[in-house]
C-alpha cells in the first residue's frame, strides 16, 4: 500500500472538493505554535484533534487517531495556525468540546484494514434500508460510516418524526456483529455528504466549505425580486438554495429607503402601475395600460417618491422624459413572467398537407366457383 506516512491516494468523498484553502501557505511555518489539528474522515465529516507527541503531520497524510470507543483512520486537513482558527469559527462553546489525541501516522497494516472496514458499507447501507422497511419505520439510512478498526459504524439517517429503533439496533447488531451508532441528519446534511453540482455549475456548497446550516425562507426570494418559482429557487437536497441568503442583508439595507408599499402614480396621461424593481440599482419601471399604448417608464427611487407626494396633494405629474423605448418591455418584464410565457406560448406548428383519401365505396365481393 505505500510506507508509513505516505499520502492517502483513495476516495475519501473527493478530498479536493472538501479541502480548504491554505491562505497562510506562503507564511512561515506555525505548525508547532498550536497542537490543534483538523482531520477529514468520510463525507464532509471533519474534526479537530490534539497532537501531543507533536508528531511532524503534512497536509492529507493518513493518521490514526483515538476516538470513543477504539480508534479511526482520516486524512489530515488543516494544521499550525489555520486548524487553531478554524477550530474557533466552526465550534461554538470550545470549553464543551470532547478532545482526542492522534495517535500515530497510518501504517500499511492500518490502511489495509481501514481499507476492508470502507469496502462493507455499501453492502451493509443496502442491508441496512431492507431491514428498517422490514420494520415498517419511517425513515431513510442516507449512508453508513465505519471506523477504522472495523469494530463499529455510524447509520446515518432521515425522519421527518420521531422513529423508535430500538428494535433496529438490535438487528443492526446481531446482522453486521458491530457497535451501531444512529445518527440523524436533514435534507441539507444528506446533500453535504453525497455531494454534486448545482444550477450554477459549482460544487454545493453544503458540500465544500458550509458548516452550519441555517433555515432558508422563500421571504428571502420575495425580498430580493426573485422567481417566485419553486423548482429554480429548490437546490440539490429539494429545500431553498442556501444561496438566497448570501445577498439577502444588501438587499434588506437597499429596501429601508423604499417605501413601504409602491403604490400606482396617477399622471396627466392616465394610471401608472409598478410592474418591476431593481432593488440594487435604486429604479423602478411604471408601464401604462395597454389602452394608454403600454409605455414603460424607468425612475429613479427619489422621483417616485417625489411623485407620490405631488399625488398625495392632488398633484398629476408628467413622465416626460422617462420613456424607455418598446422594445425593451420584453427584457424588462419579472423573471417569472419571462418564466410563464416561455412555458405557455407554444411555438407555432406548420400545418401539413394531408393526402387526400380516395372515397370508399361498397366493397366488392369475391365468390369463389368450387373447382370442378
Amino acid at each position: 500500500m505505500g510506507c508509513t506516512g505516505c499520502k492517502t491516494n483513495i476516495d475519501l468523498d473527493r478530498p479536493a472538493m472538501l479541502g480548504t484553502y491554505d491562505w497562510m501557505s506562503d507564511l512561515p511555518d506555525t505548525t508547532n505554535e498550536t497542537d490543534i489539528v483538523e482531520i477529514r474522515f468520510k463525507g464532509t465529516r471533519k474534526e479537530f484533534f490534539r497532537n501531543e507527541e507533536r508528531i511532524p503531520l503534512k497536509r492529507d497524510e493518513l493518521v490514526v487517531v483515538s476516538c470513543s470507543p477504539g480508534h479511526d483512520v482520516g486524512a489530515v486537513s488543516l494544521t499550525g495556525k489555520l486548524a487553531e482558527l478554524q477550530f474557533k469559527r466552526k465550534v461554538k462553546k470550545p470549553d464543551r468540546y470532547e478532545w482526542h489525541k492522534v495517535y500515530r501516522k497510518a501504517t500499511p497494516a492500518d490502511v489495509i484494514k481501514w481499507e476492508e472496514a470502507k469496502a462493507r458499507e455499501n453492502k451493509v447501507m443496502i442491508r441496512a434500508r431492507q431491514i428498517a422497511n422490514e420494520l415498517n419505520l419511517d425513515m431513510k439510512i442516507g449512508d453508513v460510516e465505519f471506523r477504522g478498526d472495523n469494530n463499529k459504524a455510524i447509520f446515518f439517517y432521515i425522519a421527518d418524526d420521531r422513529v423508535d429503533f430500538r428494535e433496529l439496533i438490535k438487528q443492526y447488531a446481531r446482522e453486521f456483529s458491530i457497535k451501531i451508532e444512529m445518527k440523524q441528519i436533514g435534507a441539507r446534511q444528506e446533500a453535504g455528504r453525497i455531494g454534486g453540482i448545482g444550477s450554477c455549475g459549482r460544487a454545493l456548497c453544503c458540500s465544500t466549505w458550509r458548516t452550519d446550516f441555517t433555515s432558508v425562507t422563500s421571504d428571502a426570494a420575495i425580498k430580493q425580486g426573485l422567481s417566485p418559482n419553486a423548482e429554480k429557487m429548490a437546490g440539490r437536497c429539494g429545500k431553498l438554495k442556501c444561496c438566497l441568503t448570501y445577498e439577502l442583508d444588501h438587499y434588506l439595507e437597499a429596501l429601508e429607503d423604499f417605501p413601504n408599499e409602491l403604490l400606482a402614480i396617477e399622471t396627466d396621461k392616465g394610471l401608472a402601475r409598478h410592474f418591476k424593481t431593481d432593488i440594487l440599482q435604486k429604479k423602478i419601471w411604471y408601464s401604462y395600460s395597454q389602452s394608454d399604448g403600454g409605455r414603460v417608464f424607468v425612475l429613479d427611487l427619489e422621483d417616485v417618491k417625489k411623485f407620490l407626494n405631488m399625488n398625495k396633494r392632488g398633484q398629476k405629474p408628467s413622465f416626460e422624459g422617462y420613456t424607455e423605448p418598446e422594445a425593451k418591455k420584453e427584457n424588462m418584464m419579472n423573471v417569472g413572467e419571462l418564466d410563464k410565457k416561455f412555458f405557455t406560448e407554444a411555438s407555432p406548428v406548420k400545418k401539413r398537407n394531408k393526402p387526400r383519401r380516395r372515397p370508399q365505396g361498397p366493397r366488392s365481393q369475391v365468390i369463389l366457383k368450387p373447382k370442378v
